[in-house]
Formats: structure tokens, sequence, C-alpha cells
């Protein structure tokens, strides 16, 4: 069975759409982000873009005056999703063991609803070389660091009270975002390592399980009693 990717069929505008332009303009991301994963910034299409996103070509640029600034509005329209989500959670009053566990769950949650999205870190990260990323600074500043630095606090309030191991905080960070995501990353080799779908809901689940699971035995002093969604 091969692996699922993103649907390339139209992603039509609700009646009225054009009439409301936060609607449109989320299509049109919404679109905007299966073309960049797929193909790159250099091999993306605007008029597929605008095909799938169900608008004609001048009023996407209506919205996005060339393709690089689309880019730049699908980039920062998926991490600062990201962020809200994750800063949500490790700002909770939940202690850090809950805190962790919520944490690599949401994180791995967040990928999952849209398998693209490691993909275009990929991507924006192999852009650092000799065509120097004009947004990979931007992301960094303002969607990963804010969480990593919120992450090594949790870490480090779990060391403090005995809940976690005395691990590198800024190692385990990175580390964990490593578990999560690879999963993602290795679709094509999934696949190939078994004879079902890797993005089948029992499979998304199972692979939840096994991060979250992996993570806390990793870095808890005590094993993990329970279960959190």
């Amino acid at each position: 069975m091969p692996v699922r990717t993103p649907a390339r069929t139209k992603i039509a505008p609700r009646p009225g759409t054009r009439g409301e332009p936060e609607k449109t303009r989320a299509t049109i991301l919404k679109a905007a982000l299966h073309e960049f994963a797929s193909e790159g910034v250099a091999g993306a299409r605007t008029d597929e873009i605008a095909r799938l996103a169900g608008v004609n070509k001048a009023l996407l640029y209506y919205y996005f005056r060339d393709k690089e600034s689309l880019y730049g509005a699908v980039i920062d329209d998926v991490f600062q999703k990201m962020r809200e989500r994750l800063l949500q959670v490790l700002n909770s009053d939940q202690p850090p063991r809950l805190r962790m566990v919520e944490f690599a769950g949401a994180h791995f949650d967040h990928i999952a609803e849209a398998p693209e999205y490691p993909r275009l870190v990929q991507q924006e990260t192999m852009r650092a070389g000799r065509q120097k990323s004009p947004h990979l600074k931007r992301i960094a500043q303002n969607y990963f660091q804010p969480i990593y630095a919120r992450l090594l606090e949790v870490l480090q309030e779990g060391i403090d009270a005995g809940e976690f191991r005395a691990v590198d905080t800024r190692r385990f960070a990175m580390a964990m975002g490593a578990v999560v995501a690879h999963y993602f990353n290795s679709l094509p080799i999934a696949q190939l390592l078994g004879n079902t779908d890797p993005l089948a809901p029992e499979c998304i689940a199972a692979q939840r399980a096994a991060v979250i699971d992996f993570i806390s035995h990793a870095l808890f002093r005590e094993p993990l009693k329970g279960t959190v969604s």
C-alpha cells in the first residue's frame, strides 16, 4: 500500500468566501502549504496554488505580492499555530511531569494534523545555504526560541523538584523534537518497513503512544502511571 501524501485536489472556497477575506486567505494558505511542501519554493507554481485554492491568479496576487511573500505567510501561519498550542501546554499549572507528557503529545498532534510541516521545516533549513533564506532567522526568533526557552525552564523545574533525571536540558530538548518529528520525516521508510499505511489512524495513535513512552522513560525518575490524552 503506498504512503498517503497530502491531497492535491482542489481546495474550493466555501460559498461566500470571496466576500470574506480571512476565509479566502486561509484557503490560499492551505493550498500553498500543499504545493510548497511537495515542490519546494523554487518548484512551486502559483498557477497550481490558485487552482487548488479555487481562485484566479489575480486574486492570489491581491493577497500576496509574490511567491516568496506567500511562502513567508505559509511559514508564519504554520509556526504561529504551533507556538500558541505548545506554549499553552508549557504555561499550564500542571506538575512538570504532566506538562512534558502533554507537550510531547501536543507537538505530535500538531504535526499529525498536517504531515507537510516537517518537510517545510527541512526545506527551509536547506535554504540556509547559498540562497540565504529570508525567513529562517524570523522563524527561529519568533517561534522556536519562545518554545525552546520555556521548555528548558520546565525541564529544569522537573529536575529541581526531583521528578526528572539530571539531564542536559538543552540537548534533551533538541532530542525530544527529533523523536516527535522523525516518524513524519521518514514516512516512505516507515511504509517499506511494514505493510500498513503509516498515516492510518491506528498507526498514528500507536506511534504517539510510543513517543510519549520513550520520552517519559528517558526523563522521569519514576515510571509514568496512567495515560494522558
